[in-house]
Order: C-alpha cells, then sequence, then structure tokens
C-alpha cells in the first residue's frame, strides 16, 4: 500500500490520537489538529516531520479555512480528510443554556461543515479523495438527555449524506463512521453536563448526569475501532455509512426497525392526503 497524507481533526486523544498514532507506525504522514500542541511533543519527537500540527478551535471559521488551507499547501497532497473532533453535551433540553446549545451545534454540526467546505475545493483540483465523518449510533437512534448532542450529530449525518451525492462526479468518497462507545476521553473528559433541575431528578433525562462514571462499560476496543476508521479509505466505493461495534449496530438496527414500523402503519395517511389524479391534470 502506498503511504497517504491525512488530515484529521482533533488528535490529541481518543480515536483521533489513535488513528494518528497506527498511521505513523505504518509510514503515513499526518495533518492533525488540536487545541493543545504540547499535548502532541511525544509524537512530534519521534515523527518529525510526518507529523504537521496546527492549533485550531472549530468555532472560529476563518481559522479552519487558513489551518486547511496551509495543510494542503504544506504537504502538497492530501488524501483523506478526517471530521474526529467533537464533543457531548448532556442534559434534558430545559437545562440546557442558550450558550451550550450553540457552542454545542458550532463545534460538531458547523464545525465539520466548515472542515469539509475548506477542503474540496484542494480535493476537486488534485482529482479525488476521502472524506471520513466521525459521528455514532447517535447520529441515528436517540438517548434521553442528548437532545442536543443528538441535534449535532444528526445534522452532519444529514450534510455529509448530501454532500456525498455532491462531490461523487468528482472522484470524492465520503463515509460516515458511527462508533459506539469505547475506552476515550469522551465521557469523562471533553463532555459537558448541563445544571440539572430537580424536575428532572425522576426523569430518563437524569441518567445522563452519571456519564463521567468511570465504572461504566465500554464495548468497543479503541484500538480496532480507530483501525476500522482507518480502514474505511480502503473502501471501493465508499460507504455512506459504517455502525462500529455490537452496541453501535444494536441501537441503530432497532431505531431503524421502530421507524420503518412506524412509517408503515402511517402509509394509508400519507396517501390520502394526495391531490388524486383529476386535482393534478388541472
Amino acid at each position: 500500500m502506498n503511504a497517504r497524507t491525512w488530515l484529521i481533526t482533533g488528535v490529541s486523544s481518543g480515536f483521533g490520537r489513535e488513528m494518528t498514532e497506527q498511521l505513523l507506525r505504518r509510514g503515513d504522514r499526518v495533518a492533525g489538529t488540536v487545541r493543545r500542541m504540547e499535548a502532541m511533543d511525544d509524537l512530534k519527537a519521534e515523527y518529525g516531520d510526518r507529523l504537521w500540527l496546527a492549533r485550531l478551535d472549530l468555532t472560529d471559521g476563518p481559522a479552519v479555512e487558513e489551518v486547511v488551507g496551509r495543510a494542503f499547501a504544506d504537504l502538497g497532497r492530501i488524501d483523506v480528510v478526517v471530521n474526529n473532533a467533537g464533543y457531548g453535551l448532556f442534559g434534558a433540553a430545559e437545562e440546557l443554556t442558550d450558550e451550550q446549545i450553540v457552542h454545542q451545534i458550532d463545534t460538531n454540526l458547523l464545525g465539520s461543515i466548515r472542515v469539509v467546505r475548506a477542503a474540496l475545493p484542494h480535493l476537486r483540483r488534485q482529482g479525488g479523495g476521502r472524506l471520513i465523518q466521525v459521528s455514532t449510533y447517535g447520529g441515528q437512534a436517540t438517548n434521553a438527555g442528548a437532545s442536543a448532542y443528538h441535534a449535532s450529530k444528526w445534522g452532519i449525518e444529514g450534510f455529509m449524506e448530501s454532500t456525498a451525492k455532491d462531490v461523487a462526479p468528482f472522484g470524492i468518497g465520503v463515509t460516515i463512521v458511527e462508533p459506539g462507545s469505547a475506552r476515550t476521553r469522551f465521557r469523562d473528559g471533553s463532555s459537558r453536563l448541563a445544571t440539572p433541575m430537580s424536575a428532572y431528578d425522576a426523569s430518563p433525562a437524569a441518567l445522563t448526569r452519571g456519564i463521567r462514571n468511570p465504572a461504566l462499560p465500554s464495548v468497543g476496543d479503541l484500538a480496532k475501532t480507530a483501525a476500522a476508521i482507518v480502514g474505511c479509505a480502503d473502501l471501493d466505493p465508499a460507504p455512506v455509512r459504517v455502525a462500529l461495534g455490537s452496541d453501535s449496530y444494536a441501537h441503530i438496527h432497532k431505531a431503524l426497525t421502530d421507524r420503518l414500523a412506524e412509517l408503515e402503519a402511517g402509509r394509508d395517511l400519507a396517501f390520502s392526503t394526495d391531490a388524486g389524479a383529476a386535482a393534478a391534470r388541472r
């Protein structure tokens, strides 16, 4: 396999860090974005110029465009762009502040959109490439107490699925990966919690208040999941979605099955609102 060059957002921990380590070990180059440059000192010392780094806050639109453009300029060609950076905001909708909701959407949804829009002109000019969006099973299924997080993930999945149709003629493949639980810093590191309201103490939403508990089980293996995300770049044609983890598969399967049953139950109502042949001819 020829060495590739990757652009990955959020490489200081979790899936981003694990992907970066695996790619560097096998001889690829990685352009990574971080909030804290010192978090990558060890890998930079070991791999030198094969690890290109830039500080980036995804909520800063001009900075996203500048960093992505500089990565392409410095490295010449980037084969795969991975939208990995993001975090989870948890709490009942009423418990969340406007500022928390805006920041969640601005980071997970708009931040990922900014990266894609900044990368696409370069990918078109070079004749193709891959876009990989790290989502979650929560991009198709929902849990109580995660309304803003799900809004950001359902939104980015719709954006990426539509974009896949836009860019296919340019040789650009798009894949959304939907991992389940794994031992990352998502729960106990980057996640943010709303200020609890006593009215929700007995609500299912209250379960998310314990999301930072280190004793919570994780089904997925971090290294295996990261390797599977990397492997998506080799799939031809690029699948629009890939579920990773038995928990992810189960959640998504139930959500889609329930949704299809509900759709089919409403078939007669749906058809009853058609204008009809006579009206359609007028």
